[in-house]
């Protein structure tokens, strides 16, 4: 099946991702139907959609035509049988447990079309377990985005072999159909690509500061001010093409054994969990939070995204 072939968009989990996804499609021209347990789920959905479309005509990233028209592309139902049953496409986005992915994964296998594509947007389960409750591995595989889904281009699609190229290939297409920047990843690996990356990061990060070398507001001092904000416009292979990787040899030679490397979560991590501060959700984490000054965190990190946008 072709990208062409694709006219029918539907969306499991209203959520925090889920909502997001649906938005995309819906100004991208596609019909979407957008499934969840309940209607308050639903309708808090489209609440925020609203709210996200607002905040992008605002921004001059779309018209409010773009925006409206949008609107009238989204159908919300709380049956998936409803919400499937003509889907050429269906994203999965409900509750990271494998359990409750893999039910949904038969209903969506007996309920959809022979032809449809099976999505899911897990962050962190293993597509073979998905494939195997299914009769149509060929069509299944993963695609991760990154928060806030209708800000951040980057998707991760992870295949295995028994993803078939065709499936691959109409996704890949589709994606970048509707503006994403999709990327393959050719084998099943824990927690992809981005997550690995910023898995390690963090690692040192919490190191550091449970060592007493750095405080927490320094450390994020030192990644806006600087490595942030070159990693915003070249990546690390860029990046050492050009410092040489000569240069890069030394320098790992004798830095590699002093960085952090332990297996275990961080003491610093359990002992704040412990105590409930669990971040902006309990108003303490590394920081201490008011609902204001989270809300201005939250803003300035999506007028960021909006102005990457807007120079693309």
């Amino acid at each position: 099946m072709g990208v062409d072939q694709i006219k029918r968009i539907a969306i499991i989990g209203a959520g925090l991702m889920g909502h997001g996804y649906a938005q995309e499609f819906a100004l991208a021209g596609y019909p979407v139907q957008l499934q969840s347990r309940s209607e308050e789920s639903v309708q808090r959905a489209m609440t925020n959609i609203r709210r996200n479309l607002g905040l992008l005509t605002r921004m001059g990233l779309i018209t409010s035509q773009q925006a409206e028209e949008a609107l009238t592309k989204i159908h919300t139902t709380t049956v998936l049988k409803d919400a499937v049953e003509d889907a050429d496409l269906v994203i999965e986005s409900v509750y990271e447990d494998l359990a409750l992915k893999q039910r949904i994964f038969k209903e969506l296998d007996a309920a959809c079309p022979e032809h449809t594509i099976l999505v899911s947007g897990t962050s962190t389960l293993p597509l073979s377990e998905l494939q195997a409750v299914t009769h149509r591995p060929d069509r299944v595989l993963l695609a991760n985005y990154s928060n806030p889904p209708y800000m951040v281009p980057l998707v991760e699609m992870m295949r295995n072999e028994r993803t078939s190229d065709d499936t691959v290939t109409t996704v890949y297409n589709l994606l970048t159909k509707i503006g994403k920047r999709p990327v393959i990843i050719q084998r099943e690996v824990p927690g992809f690509i981005a997550n690995r990356l910023q898995g390690a990061l963090l690692r040192e990060a919490l190191w550091l500061v449970q060592k007493g070398f750095v405080t927490p507001r320094d450390v994020d001092t030192i990644m806006k001010t600087s490595i942030g904000r070159r990693w915003s416009v070249a990546g690390p292979f860029e990046i050492f093409d050009v410092a040489g990787w000569d240069l890069v040899l030394a320098v790992a030679s004798w830095l590699l054994p002093y960085l952090a490397s332990s297996p275990e979560v961080p003491r610093i991590v359990k002992e704040k969990v412990e105590r409930g501060e669990l971040g902006v959700k309990t108003g303490k984490g590394f920081y201490e939070w008011t609902p204001e000054s989270a809300d201005a965190l939250r803003q300035r990190i999506v007028h960021a995204f909006a102005h990457a946008a807007s120079r693309k």
